[in-house]
């Protein structure tokens, strides 16, 4: 903590300033970004106690929080996930876990809740965060928006550990599922094929092959038959 001089303002008002900086570098340095290797932690989950860098071993993990058991906008979030669970990411080598900032009893009575509600249920771990621990560690715990409720926050970690992409919304929008699916399909297919997708790619439709790095590529471009725009810019069907 730093020294605070209360009798002299000036003094006071820039030792304040400087305790929020630090604390706010703090908050900015925490948080998990593009490239970083996902944070590790052990938690108590729905489907027993589970050490993140074990449960990514060799798969895709997206890795997404809500801000409470027993909503209504996280309920249909959750089923979405867990409809989608064996039909397509279980299929494209991709676990799911979740986490709200909830005890494991009311964990375990939401998810009992929902399945005899609705016929569904989530057979993905969900973290139980009760300490904030795990929610801080990813940056999923935001004071903007709320201090004692994650926001929805996706991650997507590759098999490698790496994160790939995340994802932000607020407490008062649901997620797209669609989007959700399509990021995961591209990050796959760019790691596959070594190209980049274009704006609105879906699956079938041309990608972006990377641009030439000598005079030689720039002559084979210039005589392939790759859908240019000009030469840096060249699309093709996979």
């Amino acid at each position: 903590m730093l020294p605070i001089n209360a009798s002299n303002p000036i003094s006071f008002v820039a030792s304040f300033i400087k305790i929020i900086n630090i604390n706010m570098s703090e908050i900015i340095n925490n948080m998990p970004r593009i490239g970083d290797i996902a944070p590790d932690f052990e938690a108590i989950t729905t489907t027993g106690k589970l050490k993140f860098s074990e449960y990514n071993k060799g798969s895709w993990v997206i890795f997404f929080s809500h801000p409470a058991d027993f909503t209504p906008v996280c309920t249909t979030e959750m089923s979405g996930f867990a409809n989608e669970q064996e039909s397509f990411f279980e299929q494209h080598n991709c676990k799911l876990m979740g986490l709200s900032i909830d005890s494991i009893h009311s964990h375990i009575a939401w998810v009992d809740n929902v399945r005899k509600n609705s016929g569904v249920l989530f057979k993905f771990p969900i973290v139980a965060d009760i300490d904030m621990s795990v929610s801080k560690l990813w940056g999923m715990l935001q004071p903007g928006e709320s201090e004692t409720a994650a926001v929805r926050a996706v991650f997507f970690v590759d098999p490698t550990g790496k994160i790939r992409l995340i994802m932000y919304y607020p407490l008062n929008v649901g997620r797209n599922m669609e989007e959700i699916k399509r990021c995961l399909l591209a990050l796959q297919t760019s790691d596959e094929n070594k190209v980049a997708m274009p704006l609105n790619w879906t699956p079938g439709e041309k990608v972006i092959v990377p641009p030439p790095k000598t005079l030689a590529d720039l002559e084979i471009r210039n005589n392939s038959d790759l859908e240019m725009m000009d030469f840096y810019l060249a699309k093709k069907l996979l």
